[in-house]
């Protein structure tokens, strides 16, 4: 389906270091099939990559809405976390 290919192309985009184009095809992959949990995932990483650790925490908040079961968005909504108190003792 469609955002199962959206999702694949960010996928493929994300390898080659294009964040902002994988950006793109996940948030529609999302906007395609809001239930979706796996491009809420993938953009997460994408955000937390880029230090933008609130929009990956909101990212990976709703995969474990979506699916309480996902794992590796639980221990990375963690480490965003732990990234972003971090970066904020150091002050930047």
């Amino acid at each position: 389906d469609l955002a199962t290919a959206l999702n694949d192309r960010g996928q493929v985009r994300y390898l080659r270091v294009e964040f902002a184009a994988a950006l793109q095809d996940y948030t529609a992959a999302i906007e395609c099939e809001p239930g979706f949990e796996v491009p809420y995932y993938n953009r997460g990483l994408v955000r937390y990559r880029l230090g933008d650790f609130d929009e990956a925490m909101q990212d990976f908040r709703k995969v474990l809405e979506l699916n309480p079961q996902f794992e590796d968005a639980a221990l990375s909504l963690k480490q965003a976390i732990l990234d972003k108190e971090e970066k904020q003792k150091r002050g930047y």
